[in-house]
């Protein structure tokens, strides 16, 4: 078992009713009742959430600030700051799922610094976010596990970037997980929620053994889980036993449990990142098209380790390796039968070029050694993306 610190100061407070509570909670962080609602295109209006929250705090000066997009962007993002400090309020409350969290993570940053909030995402020396105003999730989409943790992504289209963020700064406060509004959700981001939790969960998994047990069962159980209930949350979201599962899985698979001892992967995430920005993908579709290809490219690093999913999850035999090669299969076909397609031409027909425009990107990253072994090079990204498409 590899050392590990691990801290997770967020409060959830899970289940149905709960919205009462805030008040309660906000006063603890915000003495002057000065708050920002920050939502995204409107979903959280549709369903009544927005009009409860407005109720709730009805004694606090509220300031609301909408359309922030399903990869946040930096333009937007930024005037959603420039309003925060026009108003002078002491609290952010994101109101949504990944996106929104992610982006009201940002905000927080940037509302204190003094320079060009762009320089921090792309790590410009000397450029870090060393203060951040504190903030709140009423989660509404179980996917990514951004209630839960402290690590951002943020887009910006003009110039086809995607940039990670995070830090001690940026748990949230506290976090309303009510599996309730799951029932108002489509298809498709509950298809997309699964597989992120599902992506999130592998990525600290498929690695190889560390004498971790403990963590090893953890990530078998939320990925049996989420196979289990898949097919069945997808046609009755209403369900309550489902959504609380799903919620419950998304949350654990990325709130920093999962990593304590064990190597973890990423390099999935990473090109999948600038699929979202070449081709503005879904998040969880990128993966989906990414993480196959990549496991058929590093096999012999992670056969061990497949074939033990193969065993543990799908309950396959026979041989360690075709245990492995099938646990791949199995995997491709999950996300398919939740109806993602698997290859990137499926999304897009503009793809000539693709390979040598991410490998080109993460040579200027200085990205060249990555995976659990850094063993995954610049020339093994080309491969991985030119077999996605």
């Amino acid at each position: 078992m590899l050392n590990f610190e691990v801290v997770n100061p967020t409060r959830i407070v899970f289940g149905r009713d709960q919205l009462n509570r805030l008040p309660e909670l906000l006063s603890e962080f915000c003495p002057s009742k000065r708050v920002l609602i920050a939502y995204g295109g409107g979903s959280a209006e549709k369903i009544g959430l927005l009009s409860k929250i407005r109720e709730q705090l009805k004694d606090f000066h509220v300031v609301e600030f909408g359309g922030i997009e399903a990869n946040p962007q930096f333009t937007t993002l930024m005037k959603g700051v420039e309003l925060a400090r026009k108003e002078s309020v002491e609290f952010i409350l994101a109101v949504g799922g990944g996106s929104v969290i992610d982006g009201v993570k940002f905000m927080t940053g940037a509302f204190h610094y003094q320079g060009d909030a762009w320089d921090v995402l792309i790590r410009k020396e000397n450029c870090v976010f060393d203060v951040a105003l504190p903030f709140g999730v009423v989660l509404t989409l179980p996917a990514t596990g951004s209630e839960a943790n402290s690590g951002a992504v943020i887009s910006r289209d003009e110039l086809s970037e995607k940039r990670a963020m995070g830090g001690p700064l940026f748990f949230p406060k506290f976090s309303f997980c009510d599996p309730t509004v799951v029932a108002s959700l489509p298809k498709r981001q509950i298809a997309n929620g699964i597989i992120d939790a599902f992506v999130h969960t592998l990525e600290q998994y498929i690695t190889y053994p560390s004498g971790n047990i403990l963590q090893e069962r953890q990530a078998e159980a939320i990925l049996s889980t989420l196979i289990e209930i898949a097919p069945k949350v997808l046609e009755n979201p209403g369900d309550y036993t489902l959504a609380s599962n799903l919620m419950w899985s998304a949350t654990h698979a990325l709130n920093g449990n999962l990593r304590c001892g064990v190597p973890t992967d990423w390099c999935t995430h990473m090109i999948g990142h600038e699929f979202t920005a070449l081709y503005h993908i879904d998040h969880a579709r990128t993966l989906a098209i990414v993480m196959p290809r990549l496991w058929e490219n590093q096999f012999d690093n992670k056969k061990e380790k497949l074939a033990q999913y193969g065993k543990r999850v799908w309950n396959l035999s026979g041989a360690e390796v075709e245990i492995a090669r099938e646990a791949i299969v199995k995997t491709e076909e999950f996300f398919q039968s939740l109806g993602v397609d698997t290859k990137l031409s499926s999304y897009s027909g503009d793809t000539d070029h693709v390979a040598e425009i991410v490998r080109q990107r993460f040579e200027e990253r200085g990205w060249i050694a990555m995976g659990e072994r850094q063993a995954i090079g610049l020339n093994d990204i080309e491969a991985i993306v030119n077999q996605t498409i």
